[in-house]
């Protein structure tokens, strides 16, 4: 049986020496490696600003708590990611809700959450849409910051599969 492969990491010598400068110089986490590969970033994809974390799921934190999240809120996403998204979630007390993915993208499915977001004690408790970039695949932005803009939330882009 031949299996799929998730995803292959493409690590050359230089990103090697990169880290070993790291390793050896005096600022293990902050410092000017991370301002530079915060510019770096932002310059490349076109923004102001990129800030980094650990991880995509401490990344996934701080946007669920700068966006309010907090218990009794709704937060709507997909079921087919890694945990991260839903936890994140439930990390401040909000509850996620799962709507169902198009079965041609794998993404987050934006007719399955207008359905959900129709019934009015739900809509009003949903604070956040978290669609997600499913392994490369991008997610129809445009019908979720339409729906986000309709029923008050926030659109957050999980986009940890995305670069």
């Amino acid at each position: 049986m031949k299996s799929l492969s998730y995803g292959r990491q493409d690590i050359n010598e230089q990103d090697i020496q990169s880290v070993i400068e790291v390793l050896r110089g005096d600022w293990l986490t902050m410092g000017p490696s991370v301002k530079n590969f915060e510019d770096s970033l932002a310059d490349y994809i076109g923004v102001k600003h990129a800030v980094t974390f650990s991880s995509g799921t401490a990344a996934l934190h701080g946007a669920m708590y700068a966006a309010g999240l907090e218990s009794g809120d709704f937060a709507i996403t997909t079921p087919l990611t890694f945990t991260a998204t839903a936890n994140s979630i439930a990390y401040t007390g909000a509850m996620p809700m799962f709507a169902d993915i198009d079965d041609k993208t794998l993404c987050l499915d934006p007719e399955k959450v207008n359905e959900l977001v129709k019934n009015p004690s739900v809509s009003h408790r949903v604070k956040a849409v978290v669609p997600v970039s499913f392994a490369g695949y991008p997610f129809d932005m445009k019908s979720f910051r339409e729906i986000a803009d309709r029923i008050g939330a926030v659109l957050i882009e999980d986009a940890s599969h995305s670069l």
